[in-house]
């Protein structure tokens, strides 16, 4: 990934937000996933995406270089941060890209900001806990630190966090998120009206006909060529894991880049 062009910290919500800017033009947001960082969800994506726009990636709280709080980690404080710095940074209306639990913060974003969303990317996230593989859920709860050890995500963190030993605390963060993860209410999903790109790996840990129902909430699931071509998409990469997925940099990028466009 290229050197970042600016950034550094934005005070919001009680919170010092870390985030990087690339490029110029029309503003993206992107949200990495659990336990993550900008690098290590986006490294191979951002040089394609900032050619054409203004990336602001943003590290959440306790991840990366932003410190932790003692508040719990939710989607919707995650999505109130996030705004908070759209609106510092005087963006405007920006597209935003969420990947795993990124994806959810961007949805209730689109749910809680709508002034503020233009386009929504959602990558490998679901808006309810039956919408992953069985055991998903239960396997984050059983993961113990021992398991993330030798990890990028682990790596990354001790590279990045002003309190590198707070990553058990991280880890535990993350875990009680998912083990609260009820999803979002059926009508607050159809009332979203930003055209919606859902993307997932054919080998995800959501499951692909979860993604179809999210994609009917957003009004696809028409047979395009009688009636009009919806305003939100579905994409489904083949031979695609939920970590590999950000991987599928060239895909990614062309698809993301069609869609904002």
């Amino acid at each position: 990934m290229s050197d970042q062009a600016s950034g550094g910290y934005a005070s919001v919500q009680g919170l010092d937000l870390y985030y990087e800017v690339y490029g110029s033009g029309q503003p993206l947001v992107l949200l990495h996933g659990a336990l993550s960082t900008i690098r290590t969800s986006f490294g191979k994506l951002i040089p394609a995406l900032a050619k054409s726009r203004r990336v602001v990636a943003v590290e959440l709280q306790g991840h990366g270089h932003t410190a932790d709080t003692d508040r719990p980690l939710t989607y919707a404080q995650m999505a109130d941060d996030t705004a908070a710095l759209v609106r510092q940074l005087g963006l405007g209306q920006t597209d935003v890209f969420g990947y795993s639990m990124g994806g959810g913060v961007a949805l209730q974003m689109a749910i809680s900001h709508p002034d503020i969303v233009r386009k929504l990317v959602v990558a490998s996230a679901s808006i309810s806990p039956e919408g992953f593989h069985p055991g998903v859920l239960d396997g984050i709860d059983d993961l113990h630190l021992a398991d993330l050890a030798d990890s990028p995500f682990h790596h990354a963190y001790v590279a990045t966090a002003p309190n590198p030993g707070h990553w058990p605390t991280l880890v535990a963060k993350v875990q009680r998120l998912d083990a609260a993860f009820t999803g979002w209410p059926i009508d607050a999903v159809q009332a979203i009206e930003a055209p919606t790109l859902l993307v997932l790996g054919d080998a995800d840990i959501v499951r692909p006909e979860h993604a179809v129902e999210m994609f009917r909430l957003f009004g696809g699931g028409v047979a395009g060529d009688i009636a009009e071509l919806p305003a939100s998409q579905l994409a489904v990469l083949p031979g695609t894991t939920h970590i590999g997925l950000v991987e599928r940099d060239a895909w990614l990028s062309s698809m993301v880049d069609a869609f904002l466009a």
